[in-house]
């Protein structure tokens, strides 16, 4: 009888005594008393079992996609699909993140009717929770008996990085300094055929690029000149190694952090970003993603970003600087760094036609002199203080 409440089960046991007591003693009242007092409580499970309510649950949250520390509202549209029920308890069951479950009381619903039900979720931490199911509970007007159905379907929530503006500096390189008047050639590297791409249906036929169709036996077409973009390769050091603390209060949060900032940030200055992490490929958006535009590229990175964990690897992966990718600006994120990995970024800043370093302040007094080691191997670095603004060291990196 788990399905029994608390005063369901007093009862039961109330009337247990008195039939037992009525028989030692020879009163049938006080049987038949106890009778009547065990056949409630039974007879209000037998039927909540055999009429349990056909609810159906269609949860909206209005936003699939927040800021950690933005709020998420969610509607819960709830439905009977039966008969008439009883004073029906709804529990949302939710993530230990998003705070405890939110329980709606609501009163007896008619056959076809309607409600509902809207919550605030408080986000805090950046991953993919997933809201639900729900528990819906039936009992009998006396309060005997709680049964309580799963109603199956669950949505996800991602909560991506917590973003800063910032401010716009001189990006400048070995070819041409940043702005608005930048030259097709600026910060640009990498494959010499950039500005070519595959024909597609309606594309203008004096646009075709004789020699490199002929080359590679498909038809090829000059690009636009607004189609060109700045190239920019965003590495972020993820390691286990590289950090201090665990879970939230890690120094990677900041970090991600910051490398959410700069996508956010370079994008919209007009950057094509590609971003990177230790591990190499993981950051890489999807074709579907780069087709869609800009803007779906920055939603899948910050996706990317949303739910990435520290890698146990203690090795730099560097492999995608061999694969043509190399050239543009770099900007990477790091924290602490081995003696291997200050070679490999000496040879990365040599690759880029500008290398640009945001270095964490991870507490063990080393921030400081990485900088001073990485401006010698030809990186613009600076230090990203514990607690402090990243819009503040990329100003600085500007200067």
């Amino acid at each position: 009888m788990r399905d029994m409440t608390i005063r369901g089960r007093c009862l039961l046991g109330a009337g247990l005594a008195a039939v037992l007591c009525g028989v030692q003693v020879g009163q049938r009242d006080f049987v038949r008393i106890g009778l009547v007092v065990l056949a409630a409580p039974l007879l209000a499970w037998v039927l909540v079992r055999l009429r349990p309510p056909r609810i159906w649950l269609h949860r909206n949250l209005g936003a699939l996609r927040v800021e950690a520390g933005e709020t998420a509202q969610v509607e819960v549209e709830v439905g009977n699909r039966g008969s008439r029920t009883g004073p029906l308890l709804v529990e949302e069951q939710l993530p230990r993140l998003l705070g405890s479950r939110r329980d709606f009381l609501l009163d007896p619903m008619q056959p076809g009717e309607q409600a509902t039900l809207r919550y605030l979720l408080r986000t805090s931490q950046r991953g993919r929770y997933a809201v639900g199911p729900a528990l819906v509970h039936a009992g009998d007007p006396l309060g005997l008996v709680d049964v309580a159905r799963t109603v199956p379907g669950t949505d996800t929530l991602l909560v991506t990085p917590r973003t800063e503006a910032l401010p716009a500096i001189a990006l400048s390189g070995r070819l041409a300094g940043a702005g608005d008047n930048r030259t097709r050639e600026l910060l640009g590297g990498g494959n010499p055929d950039v500005t070519i791409r595959e024909y597609r249906r309606g594309d203008d036929l004096r646009r075709i690029h004789w020699p490199t169709s002929a080359r590679t036996d498909t038809l090829m077409v000059r690009r636009e000149e607004m189609e060109w973009q700045l190239r920019c390769t965003l590495l972020l050091d993820h390691r286990r190694f590289s950090h201090r603390g665990h879970g939230h209060t890690s120094t990677l949060e900041p970090a991600v952090s910051a490398t959410a900032s700069l996508v956010r940030h370079l994008s919209a200055r007009g950057f094509e970003v590609h971003l990177r992490t230790a591990a190499g490929h993981p950051g890489q958006p999807s074709p579907a993603a780069v087709d869609e535009g800009v803007g779906h590229r920055v939603h899948h990175q910050l996706e990317q970003l949303a739910v990435l964990a520290a890698a146990p690897s203690e090795r730099l992966d560097l492999g995608w600087v061999a694969e043509g990718q190399q050239g543009g600006l770099i900007v990477a994120v790091v924290a602490r760094l081995g003696v291997e990995d200050r070679h490999r970024l000496a040879g990365l800043a040599a690759a880029g036609d500008a290398a640009y370093a945001v270095v964490l302040d991870t507490g063990d007094g080393e921030a400081a002199g990485l900088c001073a080691e990485l401006a010698r191997q030809g990186w613009r670095a600076a230090v990203l203080p514990a607690g402090g603004a990243l819009a503040a060291t990329w100003q600085e990196l500007g200067r």
